[in-house]
């Protein structure tokens, strides 16, 4: 009989018992997905995949220090999984002593619904949306615009157990929804994506709406040369500058001198105001509409993660409080090396500026600047400073006294997000927001619109 046709905390069990390591820890992980695709107004393709992968991670105490290995696999069969612990038994015995060496997460008692069946997803996700977006694509057909997309949901129900007793579970879906608009002659293209949890928040009339009023502002065209403008990023922008920066922000590399967040002669810019304005920019799994993983599931170590970690519950954190760098991203081991407490990354993102103006709004009282749809090929130039490039995409529009007047070209920009927040004059309502560029990896964000009043546009692009 094959494992998949097991339970997956029977899966957990066996590959406890079958451990002959001093230490142990199994991730089960079990995948359902639904998506809808769409083109020129017409469904185009969907379909739902169910899938399993385990990952195990074995400790062993030497002389010199403890030593981990970690083997992950999927389609794993009953026969497999002693193989498999095995194998992870061998990583360990052949590998020197792991750096981030901790004992194994306890006390933790086994959440209630551990033995439960796995949560899973269907095409039944998407019951009033797909209507929905029937009556969207005879909207746009009858004005003249052609809609593309893909809507996409995943269930992903996580299993731990350790020889040390965990028994955790969690249930984390992830919805998608992106949406582009393109005139018939497709010179014109406008994009809007949606982060949801169940589909049961997301309108695509009303966004179907939203890009034909900017496939409208770019019937007129205006060229303008690379520069620094007075710029409103909308929360989908700040939203993958602001998930670069908590990539970015390692406690360990900073106290090393390597990052932006480092101090000039040693130490950690922990403290340390970075902008004038409010913010706030926190993690917290209990977050309404935005819930993520109240533990670490770390299936490798990393800078930012340690297998060690495993189960260590993840509490809700400040990274910049007022205005202030207040933690940075460490695991028991660099938080021990460098003296700052522990806080895991966690698994979403949201910036409070404390205001409650619409883009709306906040266009209105421009009285001249650049209004951007979303930024994308995001890359960074200099870990020092934080400096990223990329381009933006899907239109850039030109305002003018209050009013959008027209689109214009594209633009490469260089800029870092540490440095904007400290030169941003104004953020607007927080919102939930999908992160275009980094929606494969991080989707649960809200951020408000910022207004930054010399953003850097380096040189022209001809990208769309």
């Amino acid at each position: 009989m094959s494992a998949r046709n097991n339970k997956p905390h029977e899966i957990v069990e066996r590959a406890l018992e079958l451990s002959r390591a001093d230490g142990c820890v199994v991730i089960a992980d079990e995948h359902s997905t639904a998506n809808l695709r769409w083109a020129g107004n017409t469904l185009t393709t969907n379909g739902v995949t169910r899938g399993r992968s385990l990952t195990v991670v074995a400790t062993v105490d030497g002389k010199e220090g403890t030593a981990s290995g970690v083997v992950s696999r999927s389609a794993v069969t009953a026969d497999d999984l002693e193989p498999l612990v095995r194998a992870a038994e061998a990583a360990a015995r052949g590998a020197g002593p792991a750096e981030d060496a901790q004992p194994l997460v306890t006390g933790v008692p086994q959440a209630p619904d551990f033995t439960d069946a796995p949560a899973e997803t269907s095409s039944a996700v998407f019951a009033d949306f797909a209507p929905a977006l029937g009556e969207a694509f005879a909207r746009a057909r009858a004005g003249g615009r052609e809609l593309y997309g893909f809507a996409n949901h995943e269930l992903v129900s996580t299993y731990l157990g350790t020889s040390t007793g965990l028994r955790l579970r969690h249930d984390q879906p992830t919805g998608t929804l992106e949406l582009n608009a393109k005139s018939p002659d497709r010179t014109r293209s406008a994009w809007a994506g949606r982060s949801t949890r169940d589909f049961k928040d997301v309108d695509p009339g009303a966004l179907d709406a939203e890009l034909a009023v900017r496939l409208g502002w770019a019937e007129r065209r205006v060229d303008l040369p690379a520069g620094r403008y007075e710029t409103l990023l909308p929360p989908t922008a700040v939203a993958d500058l602001l998930i670069y920066q908590l990539w970015s922000a390692s406690g360990r590399d900073a106290a090393e001198g390597r990052t932006v967040f480092s101090k000039p002669g040693g130490g950690t810019r922990v403290g340390e105001k970075l902008t004038d304005l409010p913010l706030t920019l926190r993690s917290d799994p209990n977050e309404p509409g935005l819930e993520s993983a109240p533990f670490v599931v770390a299936h490798s170590s990393g800078g930012d993660q340690s297998v060690f970690d495993n189960g260590l519950p993840v509490a809700p954190t400040e990274w910049i409080a007022g205005g202030a760098l207040k933690h940075l991203t460490t695991t028991r081991h660099t938080a021990g090396l460098t003296g700052l407490p522990v806080a895991p990354s966690g698994g979403n993102l949201i910036l409070d500026g404390g205001q409650d103006r619409s883009l709306d709004e906040m266009v209105a009282s421009t009285g001249r600047g650049l209004l951007l749809t979303c930024l994308w090929y995001i890359r960074e130039v200099d870990p020092a400073t934080l400096l990223l490039t990329g381009l933006t995409r899907d239109g850039v529009y030109l305002v003018e006294n209050g009013q959008v007047t027209g689109q214009v070209n594209n633009f490469r920009f260089n800029e870092s997000p540490v440095d904007l927040l400290g030169r941003a004059t104004e953020a607007g309502r927080t919102e939930k927001t999908l992160p275009r560029e980094w929606s494969d990896w991080f989707t649960r964000a809200a951020m408000p619109a910022l207004r930054v009043p010399d953003f850097n546009m380096s040189s022209v692009s001809q990208g769309v």
